[in-house]
């Protein structure tokens, strides 16, 4: 159900290209290639299981943990509630 100078399908369309773009930027942070032994920002070893699991890692755990906890979350609403959008 488009309106105005839209045609049908359109608002799903523009749904479906704001889900591929948010995938394609997902995905283009996915560290890739070669891990290094030592963590970039403190120095401690990278044990090899993390290497192996997560290659191109470039953070021991406690690093990236500090990172993780920093990351501000998006405002977005996923719950569906009018509660959600007033935090």
């Amino acid at each position: 159900m488009a309106g105005g100078w839209t045609r049908d399908g359109a608002v799903q369309d523009q749904i479906d290209d704001t889900v591929s773009d948010a995938v394609k930027a997902a995905r283009s942070r996915i560290p890739r290639g070669e891990s290094p032994e030592y963590c970039d920002e403190c120095g401690e070893a990278i044990p090899e299981k993390r290497r192996a699991a997560l290659p191109g890692i470039r953070t021991c755990v406690a690093c990236q943990s500090g990172r993780d906890s920093a990351v501000k979350h998006s405002a977005i609403n996923r719950r569906g509630s009018k509660d959600s959008q007033l935090r």
